[in-house]
């Protein structure tokens, strides 16, 4: 027979149940994640009325993917719909990054979802915490960062070099960034193994 877990003492209880503090954060998360959805679905009902032939949603796309300084595109070609999609991968991808913020972040911060015989279980749910969760949330960030610079990199001559340097330093700080992440962690976990 199992003894049951001593109770906390007031003050510790209370310092500890502060954590519901945060769900308020991941509500509001959740509602961001909404905001995405919709934003796809409006995207990709243009990007389909464009390719049959419907003139607002194809002005709609235009105007979408115009980069300031370049001349708005004319006619849908290959480039124009190659930056639709890439943009709805990019929504795709931030809204990636929501659902391991929030799940992961309630998991790890709020409580236990004791999900571990639920079929769908993300893969990653099961040995998450927080270091596991700053490289992934660093590897979505190099992702979006990347769909971003190809962005850039189509519409290459109408942006400014300084801008194309920038934006490259950026993704390379970023690249830079998760990779210390991964190897700190590394060395942590290595440590922390042989200490046990």
């Amino acid at each position: 027979m199992t003894t049951p877990p001593p109770k906390l003492r007031p003050l510790p209880a209370f310092i500890f149940m502060t954590r519901w503090l945060q769900l308020p954060l991941y509500l509001g998360l959740i509602l961001a994640q909404c905001v995405y959805v919709f934003h796809f679905w409006v995207e990709l009902k243009d990007l389909i009325g464009a390719v049959l032939g419907n003139e607002t949603a194809l002005q709609h796309i235009f105007q979408a993917v115009a980069v300031p300084g370049a001349p708005v595109p004319e006619k849908l070609n290959e480039t124009t719909i190659m930056l639709v999609v890439l943009g709805l991968i990019d929504v795709v991808m931030i809204s990636n990054l929501l659902v391991m913020v929030i799940i992961g972040g309630y998991e790890t911060f709020i409580s236990r979802m004791n999900l571990d015989t639920h079929p769908d279980q993300p893969e990653w749910l099961s040995h998450v915490n927080a270091s596991v969760l700053k490289t992934k949330l660093a590897m979505a960030i190099i992702g979006i960062s990347s769909i971003h610079l190809l962005k850039t990199f189509i519409n290459a001559s109408v942006y400014d070099p300084k801008t194309l340097i920038a934006q490259t330093s950026i993704h390379a700080v970023f690249l830079l960034s998760a990779l210390a992440i991964s190897y700190t962690d590394r060395i942590t976990t290595l440590t922390h193994n042989e200490s046990h």
